[in-house]
């Protein structure tokens, strides 16, 4: 077992590297041609990302997750994004 000195250290770096993994796969996600971002949320941890939010097509909720598997870091992704149901289309 680490001393919790360790530990502690280890989190706020875990806590920055997850940030980063987030960010990154946000990125990947912004750059998905004809992909909506902005109703996504992504959050990481220690390699875990949750999706959430909204979009707009049901064939992105797919895509989602397809892309944020593909980012380096990854381990697993919970796609829990929903359909957006607008109402104005």
């Amino acid at each position: 077992a680490q001393s919790s000195q360790g530990a502690a250290a280890s989190s706020k770096s875990t806590k920055q590297a997850d940030r980063a993994l987030a960010k990154a796969v946000r990125r990947a996600l912004g750059k998905t041609p004809g992909f909506d971002v902005s109703g996504v949320f992504v959050k990481a941890r220690g390699g875990a990302i949750t999706l959430s939010g909204s979009v707009k097509d049901g064939s992105q909720i797919e895509q989602a997750g397809e892309v944020a598997k593909s980012v380096q870091g990854v381990t697993s992704v919970s796609n829990k994004l929903t359909l957006f149901h607008g109402g104005n289309g």
